[in-house]
C-alpha cells in the first residue's frame, strides 16, 4: 500500500469531500436521499456533517436494494430545503472533492439553486487524481482503487461509508503527490476538474485549434458522438465546461473515455465530414442528424384544364419531387423566382390566390385556349428544366496547409469525392481530372447535399464547372 507524509499543496486549503445517494442518476427529477461532508484540513478530517434526506418523492426498487436506504427511512427526514443553508454555509471556502466529482457537485449546486443558494466553488475528482497518481489499473471506480490501496469501505453504497473511504482515498492521494498534481489540478487554467471522469487528459491536449471533426469513444473504443468545429479543442472543452445537471448530459459524460480527430482546413469539408460520418456510424448522442430528411418537395401535375402547375407538397412515401428542401420559405423562394424568370402564372404556381395580377397582364389562365395551354405548358417545361438542373462541378478550398488545397466533386449534381491534394498539382485554369480519381469517394445524403449548395450560393468564386461524368 503507497504511503508517505501528508503535507498541504497549498497552504490554509480546506477541502470538502463529499457523497451523496440519489434516486437516479441526474440532478433534474430526481433527488438526494443520503449526504456525507467531510471537511478536510490537508492533514485529516477535522469536521463531520451527514444526514438521510427525504427526496418528496418514492425511492425506486434497484435503488433501495443498492443503498438500503428505503421509503421508511427517510419519511420523518428532513428535506434538502431544510438543510440548504447548512449545507451551503459548510461548503463555503472549500474545494469540493468527490469521486466522479461532477455527479456529486451537479447534484448539490442543483438541490442548492432550488433553495436560492448559488454554489461556485473548485472541484477535484478523485477518480481522475487517482488515474495520475497511481496510474495502469484496470479500474479506477471507488470499490476497486479502494481495494488496491488496502482500504476498508464500511457502510457500502451509503453516502458516510463512501465519504469517509473517499477521504483515506485523498491522504494517500496527497502523500503521494510527488509531481503536485494536486496543486496542478487547481490552477484556473487546469482543464482536469471539467473534463469527464474516464477521459485521459493526453486525449483532451492533442486537440488542434483548427478545423476538423472529432471523435468521442465509450470504454470499448465505439465511438458514440460526431462533431464539426472551427477550432476542435475550444468546441470540445464547450461540451465540458457547462456542466448541466441533466440526465442526457451526465450519460454522455460518463459514456466518455476517448477522443479522436481529424483535421479538415475548412468549415465546409467539417461540415460534409461530420454529416458522412453521423449517417455512417449512427453514434447513441448524436440526434439531430438521425432523423433529418427531406421535409417539402416541389411537384408538378396537370389541372383540369391541362394546364401544368407547380406546388409544394409535403413529402410522404413514394414522392418523386422535382426538388427537396427542408422549410417552406425554401421552397416558396423557388417557385417565386421560377414564376418571375419563366413569366409563369402566379395563381398557377400558388403564389397568389386572386385575378388582380393576371388581369393586369392577360394571363394565360384566363379564358384560356387550348393553344394558350400548350404554349404556357412549354415555359412551365422550361422553368421545371431549371428546377432540376444538376451541374457537375468542383469546389477548391484551403487544405489544411498552406502547400495544400481542399476539393469537393460534385458529379450531375451528386456529391461524390472529397479530398486534399498537393497545391502545385492542381491547377484552376487546367483540372485533370484523373488526378481527382484517386481522392476518397463518399456517400452523399440530403444535408450535405444543402451544405454543398448553400455554400455554392455563397461562394460561387471557389466553384469550377466541369463536363458531367468526367470523374468516376
Amino acid at each position: 500500500m503507497a504511503s508517505g507524509n501528508i503535507e498541504t499543496p497549498i497552504a490554509y486549503m480546506p477541502y470538502a469531500i463529499v457523497d451523496i445517494e440519489t434516486t437516479g442518476g441526474h440532478a433534474t427529477g430526481n433527488g438526494i436521499t443520503d449526504i456525507s461532508i467531510l471537511i478536510h484540513d490537508g492533514k485529516s478530517v477535522i469536521k463531520r456533517f451527514e444526514t438521510l434526506i427525504n427526496p418528496k418523492q418514492k425511492i425506486p426498487y434497484y435503488i433501495k436494494g443498492l443503498t438500503g436506504i428505503n421509503d421508511a427511512m427517510v419519511a420523518n427526514a428532513p428535506g434538502f430545503n431544510e438543510i440548504a443553508a447548512e449545507v451551503f454555509e459548510i461548503l463555503q471556502g472549500t474545494v469540493f472533492v468527490a469521486h466522479s466529482v461532477n455527479f456529486d457537485y451537479s447534484f448539490i449546486k442543483h438541490a442548492l439553486a432550488n433553495c436560492g443558494y448559488n454554489l461556485d466553488l473548485k472541484k477535484l475528482c478523485t477518480v481522475r487524481l487517482s488515474r495520475k497518481i497511481f496510474p495502469g489499473l484496470n479500474s479506477y471506480s471507488l470499490g476497486k482503487i479502494c481495494n488496491y490501496l488496502d482500504i476498508v469501505i464500511e457502510n457500502r453504497h451509503r453516502a458516510g461509508g463512501d465519504a469517509e473511504a473517499t477521504a483515506k482515498l485523498f491522504d494517500l492521494l496527497l502523500a503521494n503527490d510527488s509531481s503536485g498534481a494536486i496543486e496542478k489540478f487547481l490552477k484556473r487554467n487546469s482543464k482536469e476538474n471539467i473534463l469527464p471522469p474516464n477521459l485521459p487528459k493526453k486525449d483532451f491536449e492533442k486537440l488542434p485549434d483548427t478545423a476538423g471533426v472529432y471523435y468521442f469513444h465509450d470504454q470499448k473504443g465505439k465511438i458514440v458522438y460526431v462533431g464539426k468545429a472551427n477550432n476542435i479543442k475550444k468546441r470540445v472543452s464547450s461540451h465540458f465546461s457547462n456542466n448541466s445537471p441533466s440526465k442526457q448530459k451526465q450519460d454522455f459524460l460518463r459514456a466518455i473515455h476517448g477522443i479522436t480527430f481529424e483535421e479538415c482546413g475548412n468549415e465546409l469539408m467539417s461540415l460534409i465530414l461530420e454529416s458522412h460520418q453521423i449517417k455512417h456510424l449512427w453514434p447513441a448522442y448524436n440526434r439531430s442528424q438521425k432523423r433529418f430528411e427531406p421535409v417539402y418537395g416541389i411537384v408538378e401535375y396537370h389541372d383540369q384544364r391541362g394546364f401544368r402547375r407547380l406546388g409544394i407538397e409535403k413529402m410522404k412515401r413514394g414522392t418523386s419531387p422535382l426538388i427537396a428542401f427542408s422549410n417552406l420559405t425554401q421552397g416558396f423562394n423557388l417557385i417565386k423566382n421560377a414564376t418571375e424568370g419563366f413569366e409563369l402564372c402566379p395563381r398557377l404556381t400558388g403564389i397568389a390566390t386572386d385575378l388582380t395580377a393576371c388581369e393586369e397582364k392577360n394571363c394565360a389562365c384566363i379564358g384560356a385556349k387550348k393553344k394558350d395551354v400548350s404554349e404556357y405548358n412549354k415555359r412551365v417545361e422550361t422553368a421545371i428544366e431549371a428546377l432540376s438542373k444538376n451541374e457537375s462541378f468542383i469546389i477548391v478550398e484551403k487544405g489544411r496547409s498552406k502547400d495544400e488545397v481542399a476539393l469537393i466533386l460534385v458529379d450531375d449534381g451528386i456529391f461524390k469525392r472529397m479530398g486534399y491534394m498537393p497545391g502545385k498539382q492542381f491547377s484552376k485554369e487546367k483540372v485533370e481530372t484523373e488526378r481527382l480519381e484517386d481522392l476518397p469517394l463518399y456517400r452523399e445524403n440530403f444535408n450535405i447535399r444543402q451544405i454543398i449548395s448553400s455554400y455554392r450560393n455563397n461562394y460561387p468564386e471557389n466553384v469550377l464547372l466541369i463536363e458531367p461524368a468526367a470523374i468516376t
